[in-house]
């Protein structure tokens, strides 16, 4: 309890701005015993390979066909550096770009494209609009809230939303024991006016002493194009979530059902597997933010991040 007002508090706020000079200093992923070797981020290749080697061959929604492997989970513990893949090419400024863009609640792609991010181009309308996709969901999905009774004694209710990361938030800082520390993507009512149903699906915050975790459950996984974005983008919800509640990041726990490789991936996913993964980049964070939603692309340092040379491949629309 003493914990939680401290968080909350005054207090807190001061402990915070002088602790920042350390973080500013040393940053997130203290290069723990795996970073050196990237062993941490080889449990995305072995996951890659279990695919490859054990999937069974399915049919999906693009036609292009896949092979697929239900059920996969991996660790990702950010001590051990930052997960980035480095067997390929990342490109960070759309997974930054993307979350930021994902926690201001916007659905229209004219922000990513102002700022050289083109990964949903293909599935905008003429407006640029998505519909009801995650930054809606997380920061506006739909409520009813009561508004009284009609003249026959009929309960009336008018159009509510919830803000599902303010919540969070404030459920952090008053109640960090809590198993309900969830944002969902998915919403029913809303998906088909979707234009993509949400792949990764809901998510879960848990703290533990001094340091907070964070599972995904992600329903449908593109392994080579869109997992290495997941892992990064989740890796670094979860440093900016611990930074402004005053905790430590620790895992990333990617859980997956529908784990699968395009065939028109498989010539890219085998040169991937033929590589060596290198050590592991650390994140730093440039400034001191106190609201999860005053972030900026410039706050974000990627250290050390030297990864191997590109592997273009078609996006399955």
């Amino acid at each position: 309890m003493v914990a939680g007002h401290l968080r909350s508090g005054r207090l807190y706020k001061v402990v915070r701005r002088r602790a920042w000079r350390v973080y500013s200093v040393i940053w997130f992923g203290r290069l723990g015993p795996n970073a050196e070797t990237g062993e941490t981020v080889r449990q995305y290749l072995d996951a890659l390979r279990t695919v490859l080697e054990s999937g069974h061959a399915s049919t999906d929604r693009t036609g292009t066909g896949t092979i697929s492997h239900f059920g996969l989970q991996c660790r990702y513990d950010l001590a051990d550096g930052f997960p980035l893949v480095t067997t390929k090419k990342l490109h960070l400024r759309s997974i930054v770009h993307e979350l930021l863009w994902f926690l201001s609640g916007d659905t229209n792609i004219t922000y990513l494209k102002e700022n050289g991010v083109s990964i949903w181009d293909e599935w905008a309308d003429d407006s640029g609009d998505l519909g009801p996709v995650y930054g809606h969901q997380w920061r506006h999905f739909p409520k009813l809230l009561p508004a009284g009774v009609d003249p026959q004694g009929r309960a009336v209710f008018h159009a509510g939303e919830v803000d599902q990361i303010a919540d969070l938030i404030e459920a952090i800082r008053k109640t960090p024991d809590s198993r309900r520390l969830i944002v969902s993507a998915w919403n029913p009512g809303d998906v088909p006016d979707m234009a993509l149903p949400p792949c990764h699906t809901l998510w879960q915050v848990r703290i533990i002493g001094r340091k907070m975790h964070l599972q995904l459950y992600q329903r449908s996984a593109d392994m080579f194009l869109g997992v290495p974005f997941n892992i990064a983008s989740y890796a670094l919800l979860l440093a900016m979530l611990a930074h402004v509640t005053g905790y430590e990041p620790g895992e990333f726990v990617h859980s997956i059902g529908d784990a699968h490789i395009y065939s028109n991936h498989m010539e890219q996913v085998r040169t991937q597997l033929a590589r060596q993964p290198g050590p592991l980049p650390v994140l730093r964070l440039t400034r001191d933010v106190g609201s999860i939603f005053d972030f900026r692309y410039d706050d974000f340092e990627f250290l050390n991040y030297e990864p191997a040379p590109a592997i273009r491949a078609p996006v399955a629309v």
